[in-house]
């Protein structure tokens, strides 16, 4: 999959982060509330002790003022990212994991410290994670020729990061490939990227 062009140019990891707070998760409300009505749609209403699902944000406002338990996502547990862990050192390829992974992590970690269990754990498997996963993209650069790079299951911040050094080793190589061919020829780049599975 061509990287769409929304995606060519840098973003923030603020930027990223923000966008990642549309993410729905599911909350354990701590009050009884009505439905809120937002622009994105109705949420609730809400009724302790059933889960509802809201955007992350909401939950994170609920969560500031005591009105909530968020539940953390699946992939959020010290089993998982322990399996994801071992299938990052083992293979070749990238492990599935949410395209928004590092942000809703980071997001939850900073702000409902306490709903997630064994929390220390999840952090170092996290940034062990990441770093296996950094280690790997910059080896995978080594695969760019003058045309094309392939790379599945990034999430938006590692796409983000590894654009940079992507753009300019490209522009190098085309301009030594320029240099060698008739005028005329070579055609454009195509970074190749999978996101990660699901949304949250």
């Amino acid at each position: 999959m061509a990287l769409p062009v929304h995606l060519r140019s840098a973003f923030t990891p603020a930027e990223i982060e923000f966008s990642a707070e549309n993410i729905l998760v599911f909350i354990v409300p701590s009050y009884r509330m009505d439905a809120i009505s937002l622009i994105t749609g109705t949420y609730g209403p809400f009724r302790p002790p059933a889960r509802a699902e809201v955007p992350l944000w909401l939950a994170l406002a609920l969560k500031k003022n005591q009105k909530c338990t968020i539940l953390p996502p699946e992939w959020l547990t010290v089993e998982n990212l322990q399996s994801k862990l071992q299938e990052e050192e083992t293979g070749p390829n990238f492990s599935a994991l949410p395209y928004h992974y590092m942000e809703v992590a980071h997001l939850l970690l900073e702000d409902a410290l306490d709903d997630i269990p064994s929390a220390d754990r999840v952090r170092k498997l996290l940034k062990d994670l990441r770093e296996t996963r950094q280690s790997k993209a910059r080896e995978g650069l080594g695969g760019l020729t003058a045309t094309y790079l392939q790379m599945d299951n990034l999430s938006l911040m590692e796409i983000n990061e590894i654009r940079p050094f992507f753009i300019r080793a490209f522009n190098e190589m085309r301009r030594l490939q320029f240099d060698e061919e008739p005028e005329g020829e070579g055609g454009g780049a195509t970074m190749a990227v999978g996101g990660g599975r699901g949304s949250s």
